[in-house]
């Protein structure tokens, strides 16, 4: 659900721009506070985990892709702030490196994939894991319904950004100045790709990851404490 250059105009880039630096500066505050050092390697370790898995992406119509990006699951096991900083920095290599993603779209993309994805997952996962004695059949059912639901509210983010486009700016003779198409496309052709599709495959990399670490280091869970 990358987006690139030229899709959305000046007022969408450069809001989401503004909006990221105070979500970068508060979760730099907070991974300070927080961070071990024996935590550092787990948080690189996510970061690529995010920049390999976000590379797998399939062009879809209405200007951007469809792919995994596991960021419920890093903000599971590694918290939430610090999965801001760990995928934001994912996306911000793929967009200079690798072209995946615009520069101007790097605010964007971080807000939707980075932020939204991972800390509206993480929410709903600490909702259903909550309390004592949680049994690891909840943690997975609680990881497989959050990254679902994370993956689609960064789609749907990125839906609406793309679709706002034709009525923020238009030329003279009415001619879209960015995305040509509007909420009725974006939303419709976005969501069910990431509803059908790529919420479910999230869903599963994240079972089977907690799954897998629930067994043999359960330690590397922050989420569980």
């Amino acid at each position: 659900m990358h987006i690139p250059d030229g899709y959305i105009g000046p007022i969408t880039y450069a809001s989401l721009w503004a909006l990221m630096a105070g979500i970068w500066a508060y979760a730099g505050r907070k991974v300070r506070q927080s961070l071990k050092a024996s935590e550092v390697p787990l948080l690189a370790l996510s970061g690529a985990f995010s920049f390999v898995i976000m590379m797998f992406n399939i062009p879809i119509p209405a200007g951007t892709t469809g792919h995994a990006t596991g960021a419920t699951l890093i903000a599971i096991l590694i918290g939430p702030w610090l999965s801001v900083i760990s995928v934001s920095i994912a996306l911000i290599i793929q967009a200079f490196i690798f072209g995946d993603g615009g520069i101007t779209a790097i605010g964007a993309n971080c807000f939707n994939i980075a932020f939204i994805g991972p800390i509206g997952g993480y929410v709903i996962y600490r909702l259903i894991v909550r309390g004592k004695d949680i049994s690891l059949r909840r943690r997975l059912v609680g990881g497989g319904i959050a990254s679902y639901i994370g993956i689609n509210l960064s789609a749907l983010l990125t839906a609406i950004e793309l679709g706002i486009q034709p009525l923020l700016h238009v030329a003279g003779n009415g001619r879209p100045l960015y995305s040509p198409f509007p909420l009725k496309v974006t939303v419709p052709v976005i969501m069910l790709e990431h509803l059908l599709v790529f919420g479910f495959i999230e869903a599963v990399v994240t079972v089977l990851v907690i799954s897998y670490l629930e067994k043999s280091h359960p330690e590397l869970i922050r989420g569980k404490r």
